[in-house]
């Protein structure tokens, strides 16, 4: 905010004019004081989730995309992710931008032929958006599986996360903590 002329008196901001991460500012004019909000500088990205799964063999059927569940929460500002079908669904009040992360390390157990490795966000029950990586590996062979997206979502639509193993042997997802993760927050606009 710019000043002309000469501020007469500094009025300090207290406690009271800086409430929720939102800076309140003073105005200057003829002696009043006015004070409006501005640009909110202090907010959490919310709602905010972060799961991963700890325990439990994930096998799954290969050529096929395949849901992903991680039953682990490491937060959830909103009680928004769902830990027993692997569902983010985002609260009434609540659409906007949302960015999502997902991370897991997959790999053929059985055979010596894996041909290519995927992993996809579905919204509301369709593919949303994949990535993948067409390679010749070996058994045992791991690849990590990264994707991440900026989606515009409203108020009820839901994101899962979805991995798919192409080979004719046993596709895996390890289990642990530094092996998975999937993530989401709204973006502040």
């Amino acid at each position: 905010m710019a000043y002309i002329g000469k501020v007469p008196t500094a009025v300090p901001l207290t406690g009271a004019d800086i409430q929720d991460g939102t800076i309140q500012t003073a105005d200057i004019a003829d002696g009043a004081v006015t004070l409006a909000k501005t640009t909110d500088v202090g907010g959490a990205n919310t709602p905010n989730f972060s799961a991963n799964r700890i325990s439990g063999a994930v096998t799954f059927s290969v050529n096929t995309a395949t849901k992903l569940v991680f039953n682990n929460e490491l937060y959830d500002s909103a009680s928004a992710y769902d830990t027993s079908n692997g569902r983010f669904t985002v609260p009434s009040g609540q659409g906007g931008k949302y960015h999502f992360s997902a991370t897991c390390l997959s790999f053929e157990s059985s055979n010596n032929n894996i041909t290519a490795y995927y992993i996809y966000f579905y919204k509301n029950g369709s593919n949303e958006l994949f990535s993948a990586k067409s390679e010749s590996a070996s058994l045992g062979s791991y690849r990590k599986n990264v994707l991440t997206a900026d989606l515009e979502l409203s108020a009820g639509d839901y994101i899962e996360l979805y991995v798919r193993v192409n080979t004719t042997g046993t596709a895996e997802i390890e289990v642990g903590h530094v092996y998975n993760r999937f993530s989401g927050f709204k973006i502040i606009e």
